[in-house]
């Protein structure tokens, strides 16, 4: 997409957010799901095809493009980005590293077109831990047949087409090679979704179990045609997701900040408003500065992924900070209200909720921390 047409597409995204997608969370809480209508409308703008390649009916939006759009997103409740993100992310990045081009002809269509897609990696035994999983995958004539449970799975409830991980090979090879990726129809039979999981924020975003019991997939379902090839391919795709997470905090720590801002203007103290308090607007500040580094890390990771380079040190580092920093941002949010940031009536108590999970999923802060100290020591045994 040329800048001008995403231009234009960005300032059309951000009246949509803010005439239609904010002022729709209280009935997306009351449903706790994105309503009907909304998400017609989401599929009607192409959002579910932000990063599907032109010929497959997509955007084809460049990597920094991709991740500013999922930014503004952020800025409205997480489940309207919750309910795309793996569609543009790891589902449609894995297939164009991965795939055939038989199996991108029919699923970056389905995916474009808003199938809703979700991705099973964690497992209850498996999460950090991707190698570890113990889903099988066994060959039958021209199937697999595959068995097991994914765990915390993102959009299951809804979700028509998957990706999924899925041992191989009973051994633990080199580099991963006994894991492989399927794309998975969900309507299969053997296929079931388990309750969606109460948590403790991002309502309307929904993610439960997903049960595999005997389900036979098509060895042209087998992600890249070549067993151990499509996790690599899934792996890498992570480095995208990171960068979703990223945005998203980033996106969510601006909105909550405007919030706090707003809030610090209209509450009076002894007569004046708290804005003018010294150590008031200290917490701005340090908002600000967070939200600024955030920023500039991202245009930074963004512009390397779109020049071709591997950025799993860039992409890790910037969602480990990301992450840390919006939850910096929604505390000081929440102490500036003071005890009206504990009440429900306020967003800055949802705000606190709704970005815990930014420092757990798509690697916690811990795993990043170790993807960057091995990218260093990779590097510095490499002079």
């Amino acid at each position: 997409m040329d800048e001008e047409t995403f231009d234009a597409f960005l300032d059309q995204l951000r009246r949509y957010i803010a005439e239609r997608l904010i002022p729709a969370e209280p009935e997306l809480f009351r449903l706790d799901r994105v309503p009907d209508d909304i998400l017609r409308e989401m599929r009607d703008m192409g959002l579910f095809a932000l990063t599907t390649p032109a010929e497959f009916g997509g955007a084809d939006m460049t990597v920094s493009q991709y991740i500013r759009t999922i930014r503004e997103l952020a800025k409205a409740a997480p489940a309207y980005r919750s309910i795309l993100s793996i569609n543009t992310g790891m589902f449609t990045s894995a297939l164009k590293r991965g795939g055939t081009d038989e199996q991108k002809a029919a699923w970056l269509t389905r995916s474009a077109q808003g199938e809703i897609a979700c991705f099973g990696l964690t497992e209850p035994d498996s999460g950090s831990d991707a190698a570890g999983l113990k889903m099988r995958a066994v060959r039958d004539g021209d199937a697999y047949v595959l068995n097991g449970t994914k765990r915390y799975i993102t959009n299951a409830p809804f979700a028509s087409i998957g990706l999924i991980m899925a041992r191989t090979n009973p051994e633990n090879l080199p580099r991963n090679q006994h894991v492989s990726a399927f794309l998975l129809d969900m309507k299969t039979p053997g296929v079931s979704i388990g309750s969606a999981d109460a948590k403790m924020g991002q309502k309307g975003g929904q993610i439960a179990d997903v049960i595999l019991e005997d389900v036979r997939v098509p060895m042209a379902n087998l992600l890249g045609g070549e067993e151990g090839k499509g996790f690599t391919a899934a792996m890498q795709a992570l480095d995208s997701g990171r960068l979703s997470v990223g945005a998203a905090a980033l996106g969510a720590a601006e909105r909550a900040l405007e919030a706090g801002l707003r809030y610090a203007h209209e509450r009076k103290a002894f007569g004046t408003p708290i804005v003018e308090f010294q150590l008031i607007q200290a917490m701005l500040a340090d908002s600000r500065a967070d939200i600024y580094a955030a920023e500039c890390m991202m245009l930074d990771a963004c512009r390397r992924a779109d020049l071709g380079g591997r950025i799993s040190l860039e992409a890790s580092a910037y969602k480990m900070f990301a992450s840390e920093m919006c939850g910096r941002v929604v505390d000081r949010v929440v102490q500036i209200h003071g005890g009206a940031g504990y009440l429900a009536e306020y967003d800055a108590e949802r705000f606190y909720r709704d970005a815990r999970i930014y420092r757990i999923y798509e690697g916690t802060t811990q795993i990043q921390q170790l993807v960057i100290a091995k990218q260093m020591m990779r590097e510095f045994a490499a002079r």
